[in-house]
């Protein structure tokens, strides 16, 4: 008999590379294994505020370390990474908060939509060094993931509703009540208990705790479709 899928929540922002990690191989991942995952978009800045923590481009040395580790992750994970050219007006100024209260009322309106409007955002921003603060910039992406203009004009529009403004912050919170210290962080539920494991490097401790098969961070089945 076949026991039911396990829930898996990842909590990401598209400012995040490594939630760019971590997104890919749970989604590349999620009908491989036995698993029922919740894409949860949340605001990274919130979390750093709640936490007390800070982005590491603050610190110069984690700051150098981490475009070194981009470079090598970006092709052991077969993601188009690149750093845009202007990192701190693009991540540590402009922020994401559009994007976010995007992604959280496609997420209430067209959750289908959610992981591949999900996608363009961050290869805007971190692949194509593009935008995804201004309007047109967020319809351009939802757009090219699929959705119609009208829909993408309805959503944007219901970025300044209470109701998706209050359900980004809840998810945030939620993060941060799971022990989230930054992103992404993906909560495993089993025999009603979580695991909060923090990073896209935690993927293969994630596999052993559902007593999953790890391939790699391109399983088998996907190699040639990427």
């Amino acid at each position: 008999m076949t026991s039911l899928p396990r829930k898996l929540e990842l909590f990401y922002d598209v400012l995040s590379p490594y939630s760019w990690l971590g997104f890919e191989v749970l989604c590349r991942y999620q009908n491989i294994w036995n698993i029922n995952l919740h894409l949860r978009p949340s605001l990274i800045a919130g979390i750093m505020k709640s936490s007390g923590n800070k982005p590491p481009a603050l610190l110069p040395q984690k700051g150098k370390y981490m475009f070194m580790d981009l470079q090598h992750l970006r092709k052991f994970y077969q993601v188009p990474l690149q750093a845009p050219k202007d990192f701190r007006s693009v991540i540590l100024e402009k922020g994401s908060l559009t994007a976010m209260r995007f992604l959280t009322a496609v997420n209430l309106e067209n959750p289908e939509m959610l992981e591949r409007v999900s996608r363009e955002l961050w290869m805007r921003v971190w692949s194509r060094d593009e935008d995804i603060t201004e309007p047109q910039s967020i319809l351009a992406a939802a757009e090219k993931a699929g959705l119609s203009k009208e829909q993408a004009k309805s959503l944007l529009e219901k970025c300044s509703t209470d109701k998706v403004k209050n359900s980004l912050k809840e998810t945030t919170e939620a993060a941060c009540n799971y022990g989230a210290f930054g992103l992404p962080i993906i909560v495993v539920h089993l025999d009603n208990q979580f695991h909060m494991l923090f990073g896209s490097d935690r993927i293969e401790l994630l596999a052993h705790l559902l007593g999953e098969q790890w391939q790699g961070p391109v399983p088998s089945t996907m190699k040639g479709k990427l």
